[in-house]
This record gives structure tokens, sequence and C-alpha cells, in this order.
């Protein structure tokens, strides 16, 4: 279990980075904007392959009993979380997480204008409805709580910082997502990032489902539920 602590600790610890301005922009000016996405990427990637790899090298010790439900939740839920991640990384997004630069929102933020914390944080819930033991509560539940913790943080910061450049953000878009939408503060529509976004998905979900999931964790989501 302390490798798992470990691995969970310096991957909330990577990902505070971005909220120091004064860090950030250390690493950018040395590395360059470009490299230092690339970098930071990769590194994030990899510290959450640890953090699984040793949540799943840790004894089991159940809570609740896992059923068909709670694999069928996380099948429904996890693909709409890595959409959200993937649109949501290669939009642009003053308001809040994205790798790209732009004075002009792209679409995903139509749905919520916090697109890869929400899609952590549904990817985080789907796995723990499908899993019943601590050490899923301790990492998927940890994770989450580090994505509330970071759109709140992050709403936050995006207001003080934008200032008079806010408002038209805040009437177009909303924290919860498709509240804007459903208000008809905003309009659903389409770009290029969105439909990246979407392609991405549906080809990691597919390769995850046919083998890759098993590959990499030693679990099949499909014969979790159990029909």
């Amino acid at each position: 279990m302390s490798q798992v602590i470990l691995a969970l600790a310096a991957f909330l610890l990577l990902h505070s980075v971005p909220a120091i301005p004064a860090i950030r922009g250390r690493l950018t000016a040395a590395l360059g904007l470009r490299f230092y996405l690339l970098a930071y990427s990769a590194t994030s990637v990899a510290l959450l392959i640890w953090v699984l790899h040793a949540a799943w090298n840790t004894d089991y010790v159940e809570i609740w009993q896992p059923d068909s439900r709670g694999a069928l939740a996380n099948l429904v839920l996890s693909p709409i979380g890595l959409f959200l991640v993937t649109a949501g990384l290669i939009s642009p997004n003053s308001a809040s997480v994205s790798f790209m630069a732009g004075d002009t929102p792209g679409a995903i933020t139509t749905v919520t204008r916090h697109p890869v914390l929400w899609g952590f944080l549904l990817w985080c819930l789907g796995h723990l409805a499908a899993n019943g033991d601590i050490r899923s509560l301790l990492v998927f539940g940890g994770l989450g709580l580090f994505s509330v913790a970071g759109i709140i943080t992050t709403e936050k910061r995006a207001r003080r910082r934008m200032g008079d450049s806010w408002s038209p953000i805040g009437r177009s878009t909303s924290i919860f997502p498709l509240i804007a939408l459903f208000s008809g503060r905003a309009k659903l529509r389409l770009d290029g990032h969105l439909i990246a976004g979407l392609a991405v998905t549906l080809l990691v979900t597919l390769w995850l489902l046919a083998g890759g999931h098993a590959a990499l964790f030693g679990a099949d989501p499909i014969l979790a539920l159990d029909i």
C-alpha cells in the first residue's frame, strides 16, 4: 500500500505544478512551451500508469461486492470522461486546463468550461462504481477529490486572472456539464478539436475493450458485465 500512496502523491504533486504560475513560468522559459507540454503529458501518463499498477499489485480487500451494474456504469462514464479530457486538452480554453492557446474557446466549452477536470472526475467515478475494494477507493477516490478541488480552484483563479474578459465566457459556458446548453446560454457546435476528441475516444475505447485494458491492468471490462 505504501507504493500506492507514494505513486499517488507523485501524481498529485505533478498536477499541482500548473496551478503555481512561478514554477510553470520557469519551466516553460527553460524548456519552451511545446517541449514543456510534451514532457508534462508524458510524465503524467507514466505516473498514472504507475499509480494503477501499484494499486493492482496491492492486496485486494473488498468493501462491497462489485456487480454488473457498476461495470455498466463504468462502460458509460469512462468513455465520456476520456472524450472530455481529450477534447478539452486539445481545445483552446483560457478559463481552464488546456494545451492549446487561442482567444476563441473550443466547442467543448459549450458542454462545460472545465472539460478536462470533469472528464477525469467521471473516469474516477466510473472506476469506483466498478470496483469495491480499498485500493480502488484510495486511488480513484483520491483522484476524484483532486479533480473536484481542481474545478473549484481553477474557477477562482480564472475569474481573478481574466478580470473584465471573464463575462462573455461566464455567460456562454457553465461549471456543471450541459447547464449552459439546457438554459439556452450556449448552442452545441462542432469544431475540429471536438471531432478529433471523438475520434481518439472511439479508437482508444475500442482498443481497451478489445483486450487493451486486460493487457494493461489484468481486468476485462466486458467480462465484468457478467452477461
